[in-house]
This record gives structure tokens, sequence and C-alpha cells, in this order.
């Protein structure tokens, strides 16, 4: 199997291919998702709430991102790999952006970064970005990094009026340069018609059958994350009940002498 490139994704459009995209924050469940056959891996900063245990995405810092980056990097070998950039990493200055965003390239060893919202200044900010040639995926819709400005994870673009607007934020990041956008927690009709208005890929997460990929948090699709559960989020798998199931048969073993027997001893 082939190396993913950036090619491959906008192809996989125009090939009318669904697109594949799961997040990892470290080598082991990189190289499974990897031996899978995913398109994207996203080193999300979604970590901070599943890896890192925080309350939201927030605090998580470039070093943290870059540590769990170059981890995903080491389990990967075809899968194309997405560094998020975290709150703060790209918000103040371009020039700093411009910095933080080279490190996931240069020290992470990402073949791209995502970051949120279209703004006048993200617009910029993705132009210059793509110019030097850092590879951007862009991300509509409810954009974590702003839950507070947003008041909590309600459904974004449910009128008319902001949904004309997502799609002009949509054209305006592909013209800056964007490969591909994801698209999160959003009527179903309308990452359908933000999809539509695009010659680049939308990945939905919450946001209908309609767009050309689809995104999950690994820790959901497996079950492993129990805080809250979004209903765009298929679990596949009670993954979280089955380690616990083991983990507390081990404890019972121990407890009874029957861990370790004679096989697991020298």
């Amino acid at each position: 199997m082939a190396k993913t490139t950036i090619k491959d994704i906008i192809k996989a459009k125009q090939e009318g291919r669904k697109i594949s995209v799961l997040t990892a924050a470290d080598y082991l469940t990189a190289s499974l998702i990897d031996e899978a056959g995913i398109d994207i891996i996203l080193v999300g900063d979604s970590l901070g709430m599943t890896t890192l245990g925080y309350e939201t995405t927030l605090p998580v810092t470039m070093e943290e991102m870059l540590h769990h980056t170059k981890a995903v990097v080491r389990g990967v070998k075809n899968s194309l790999v997405v560094g998020d950039m975290p709150f703060m990493s790209y918000q103040l200055s371009e020039d700093e952006a411009v910095e933080n965003a080279c490190l996931f390239l240069k020290e992470a060893g990402a073949e791209a970064i995502k970051l949120e919202g279209a703004a006048d200044n993200i617009i910029r900010l993705v132009k210059r970005l793509t110019s030097i040639g850092i590879p951007v995926m862009g991300h509509l819709g409810l954009t974590p990094q702003s839950i507070h400005q947003f008041g909590g994870y309600d459904v974004q673009a449910s009128n008319q009026e902001a949904a004309k607007i997502l799609v002009d934020e949509a054209k305006q990041l592909q013209g800056a340069g964007a490969f591909s956008i994801v698209l999160e927690k959003i009527p179903a009709e309308i990452g359908g018609k933000v999809s539509e208005s695009l010659d680049i890929p939308t990945i939905g997460i919450g946001a209908g059958p309609l767009c050309d990929g689809q995104v999950l948090v690994t820790a959901d699709l497996l079950g492993l994350f129990s805080k809250f559960k979004p209903k765009f989020a298929k679990r596949y798998v009670e993954l979280g009940e089955e380690m616990k199931k083991a983990f507390s048969e081990f404890r019972q073993e121990v407890q009874e002498g029957k861990f370790p027997t004679e096989e697991h001893s020298y």
C-alpha cells in the first residue's frame, strides 16, 4: 500500500471515493489505524480530553501536541498524518502561527496541519502557509476552541443565513489553498450543500452522509470515552467495558494466587 498524499485526498473526491479519518495520540493506536487502511490520521487536540484528562481542548499546548504527533508518526507507514494546531498557537501572531505550523512538519513529522475558523486573519494565514508548502485542513461549524464563545456544543448553521455564511467561509478557505475542510455538527442538508459547492473534500463529524469523508474521535468509536456521548459518535465496540472486565479479572487472579501459573513462570 502506497503512502497517502494530499493529491490522493483531493483525487478521492474527484473519483467519488469516500475518505476515512480517525484520531490518534499514541504510537500503538496510530499503527493499528494505519494497518486498517484509514486514509488520514488526525492528531487532534481532542487528546486534551481523551488522553490528558482536561475538561476542554483549550489547555492543550504546542509541546503536548508535538509530543503526541511524534509518537503517532512513528507508528504510521501509509496514512496521511495531520497535526491539529492547539488554541492560541495561531491566533495571536501570524509569524508565530507560521513558526508553530512549521514545527508540526519539521520537528514532529506531520504532513499537514489543521486549524479552525475562517476569519480574515485565518484566511491570510492559510494563504501564507500554503504558499510556503504547508498543507492546511480547515475546520468550520462547531469549532471546539471557540466553545466559550458559542456557549456550548449546539448545532451550528441551523438557519438559512448562517448556512449561507458557512458556504462562503468554506469557499474562502478553498480559495486560500486549504486541501480539505472538517465540517462539525451542522445539519446534514448544509453539509451536503457545502460539499457540492467545493472542489476540495469535506470531512464530516456530525455533518451528515453527504460529506466527502467522515472523521471520528477514536476513543468514541471504541467506546472508551464516557464523559459524554455525542449523537454523531457511533460506538463500534464498548471496549472500555471489556478493558475493565480484563483489569478486574487480573486483580482477582492475583489476589487468589491464580496468576502467574507455571505457564507464565521461568
